[in-house]
């Protein structure tokens, strides 16, 4: 498990991507820079964490990167952005 801390505070949002098929596991990162991108534009957010876990048995490898954040109740309202 790696964490990467960008700011400490609360987080009020949390968005995971995850992952066991090897080509959607390599897209995961774009995945997430995407999502990223689209967010920071928004009043109010500030990225809080990014944890990346691991985790696997005989048969599946699962990568999931989760995001921490802190996002204005103004902004909160729009569902489709998440």
């Amino acid at each position: 498990m790696q964490v990467a801390k960008f700011s400490d505070g609360p987080f009020n949002g949390v968005k995971v991507f995850s992952a066991t098929m090897v080509g959607d596991r390599a897209a995961l990162g774009d995945k997430m820079t995407e999502w990223l991108a689209q967010m920071r534009k928004r009043e109010g957010f500030a990225l809080r964490e990014i944890l990346v876990t691991q985790s696997s048995d005989s048969a599946y490898h699962c990568v999931a990167l989760t995001a921490f954040f802190w996002e204005k109740a103004s902004t909160r309202s729009n569902p489709s952005a998440r």
